[in-house]
């Protein structure tokens, strides 16, 4: 009799554990709208998970729905007009986000355990282990990169497929008959028309965006993008 006890309660515990591992594995619906700070609906912002862009985008009247899992850290949205807005994931099936023109809400500081960089690609911050896409990236702090006076000196034969002549920069892949082959610049959030004043020693970082990642900028990333991310503003 106690042998067939023991039976029961370590098949109804092996039930449990199966039960709870299915609820942790299934996807969970949140839904919301994205607006300006005056409540006005965003559309077509790019919603994103864990700072990964999810390829949905926000209908006309600024709604969204989402599938994702349980155990989700963060939810985002992001335009190239107004910037991003990110907030923490604690279990609601409705969250609304206001876009306010700035990159990251205050205060919101995600974690890179051990050092692990973090890229930039536009619409976030991404850590470098989980880059899906082939991202050039320069640490504008290596100390190989301390000794130049030239920006283009410091992209120069860095990036594979990022051709530098002078102060003209070449995305290699990138083709188009109709549009201009040059890159876009973006430095700290702001398009700029050039880098050629950048002091390589104000630079954290430069990203270099081709393809789908550069989409995001609509028609003026049709040659790539590269993404410079100056120390505190360049000082």
């Amino acid at each position: 009799m106690k042998t067939k006890t023991i039976l029961i309660l370590c098949l109804f515990l092996l039930t449990l554990v199966q039960l709870t591992g299915q609820r942790r594995g299934k996807l969970v619906t949140v839904s919301g709208t994205v607006t300006d700070t005056l409540m006005a609906p965003v559309d077509g912002a790019l919603m994103i998970i864990d700072g990964e862009s999810t390829g949905v985008q926000t209908r006309k009247n600024g709604t969204y729905k989402l599938k994702i899992k349980p155990d989700t850290r963060s939810i985002g949205a992001y335009t190239t007009n107004m910037g991003s807005v990110v907030t923490l994931y604690d279990g609601l099936s409705v969250i609304d986000l206001v876009l306010d023109g700035r990159d990251m809400m205050p205060g919101y500081n995600p974690e890179t355990p051990d050092g692990e960089k973090e890229i930039d690609v536009g619409y976030a911050t991404v850590k470098k282990r989980n880059l899906t896409t082939d991202v050039g990236y320069i640490n504008g702090q290596a100390d190989e990169n301390s000794g130049y006076t030239n920006i283009y000196d410091m992209i120069r034969g860095k990036v594979p497929g990022v051709q530098v002549t002078g102060n003209k920069i070449t995305i290699r892949g990138i083709n188009s008959l109709m549009l201009s082959t040059d890159p876009l610049f973006v430095v700290d959030g702001i398009v700029v028309s050039s880098i050629d004043n950048i002091n390589p020693r104000d630079v954290k970082s430069i990203s270099v965006l081709k393809g789908s990642d550069a989409s995001i900028y609509g028609s003026r990333g049709a040659g790539g993008v590269i993404l410079i991310t100056l120390i505190d503003g360049g000082r």
